[in-house]
């Protein structure tokens, strides 16, 4: 990556975090939104390897979890598509609008989606593992859960909802500022805005 591409990074995650900032309780709201509609299939997968040993079925279960994670990124993306122009949230067909913004920001500009994910992962990390550590422990964090406890396993889910309602809209906020930025020069596509 050269100095420039850094740079653009750089102001591009800045401004979604000043956005985030501005726009908190919109931006807060349609994250729990997604991550409320997200926790019933986040817990359902979760449960149906309670017992089950395999790891196989355990990676199974984590792709599950990272589809769905993804829906909701795109959907609390399309949510907040208008809020960068001082818009409201607009809930109604967010999904379809969000998968098209998510689609053009990773056409544009990979790089800057790739440092968002990156950023949003770390404060997730932070949020989640220590607390999942010491719930159910580090075998069963990165391995099937091996009937833990439910107070565990409750803490561990709170903590997972917890950095779902804090980082989505900081990635959401950087496909938007990606997908629907006005066309460079010697760009060959028009901006379409969903």
């Amino acid at each position: 990556m050269n100095a420039a591409a850094g740079t653009g990074v750089r102001a591009v995650l800045a401004a979604a975090l000043a956005l985030l900032v501005r726009h908190r309780r919109r931006a807060y709201a349609a994250a729990a939104v997604a991550t409320a509609a997200n926790t019933v299939p986040d817990v359902l997968r979760q449960v149906l390897v309670w017992e089950d040993p395999d790891r196989w079925h355990a990676l199974a279960v984590d792709v599950v979890g990272v589809a769905t994670a993804v829906v909701a990124q795109l959907w609390v993306t399309g949510a907040l598509l208008d809020l960068p122009r001082g818009g409201p949230a607009r809930w109604r067909g967010a999904l379809v609008r969000g998968t098209a913004v998510g689609w053009r920001a990773l056409r544009r500009a990979p790089g800057t989606v790739l440092a968002g994910v990156v950023a949003g992962g770390a404060v997730s990390a932070v949020l989640t593992v220590p607390a999942s550590v010491a719930a159910l422990g580090a075998d069963r964090v990165l391995g099937p859960l091996d009937t833990p406890g439910a107070g565990a396993f409750a803490v561990a889910a709170a903590s997972d909802a917890l950095a779902s309602v804090v980082t989505l809209p900081f990635l959401a906020l950087v496909l938007v500022l990606v997908g629907c930025a006005p066309v460079r020069p010697g760009d060959r596509r028009a901006p379409d805005r969903p």
